[in-house]
């Protein structure tokens, strides 16, 4: 049978266990459906009670623009040394220990500015599941293996790379590139990160196909 959108929240309910939080990953390369689904997960998971499932992207974690240029690594926004990824995993390991009971504040990533917003994310106690979602949480160097610890899972979304690089396109164009400026970049930038994703698709405790990225509803997908 194929794998279906109520599938992957029966699987994500699973992870969770009395008296500790879970943490999902969610990766795949840029534009294959990691937002969409994760969004899609907490909304249906949540519901209409009081909300137990959180959503914390990876986004948050680029580094800043000014510390980009001071590394001389701002034309390759994106990449993996262009993140803290330390910090990141040290975030996921507080939101699994959760002993003071209090909100956790997670950095957000604003897309028109293109910047880290730090304290945009909050976290409640009462979140039993984090959902996060980002690039490279199955990446085996620098710090990235200390990310793929703080997961209970990591699913991989796969989406077919023609309409992956079609909307990766739209998405830089939706927040100020040109269209020759916006494919310049996906071809340049994005596909070279995009290459260094799929090649951990293996590591990955389950595969998503697109097709199970969103609940279907009676008139199509939605979301």
């Amino acid at each position: 049978m194929p794998l279906t959108f109520d599938d992957l929240l029966t699987r994500a309910r699973a992870l969770v266990r009395p008296g500790r939080r879970a943490v999902l990953g969610i990766t795949g390369s840029p534009g294959a459906g990691k937002t969409t689904l994760a969004e899609n997960l907490v909304r249906e998971l949540n519901g209409t009670g009081e909300p137990w499932v959180a959503h914390v992207p990876m986004d948050g974690f680029h580094l800043a623009d000014v510390e980009l240029d001071r590394l001389g690594r701002r034309d390759r926004k994106g990449a993996p040394d262009t993140f803290d990824a330390g910090g990141y995993a040290a975030l996921l390991r507080r939101l699994r220990e959760e002993r003071d009971g209090e909100v956790v504040y997670a950095p957000g990533f604003e897309r028109v500015l293109e910047q880290p917003i730090a304290g945009a994310v909050p976290v409640p106690p009462t979140a039993r599941l984090v959902v996060t979602e980002g690039n490279y949480l199955l990446l085996e160097s620098g710090a990235w293996p200390r990310v793929r610890r703080q997961l209970d899972e990591v699913w991989f979304c796969e989406l077919d790379e023609e309409e992956r690089l079609r909307r990766l396109i739209a998405r830089h164009e939706e927040f100020g590139k040109g269209h020759q400026e916006a494919v310049a970049w996906v071809m340049r930038s994005d596909q070279r990160n995009a290459e260094l994703v799929a090649a951990t698709r293996d590591r990955a405790d389950l595969v998503v196909p697109v097709a199970a990225l969103r609940r279907p509803s009676r008139t199509g997908l939605n979301g």
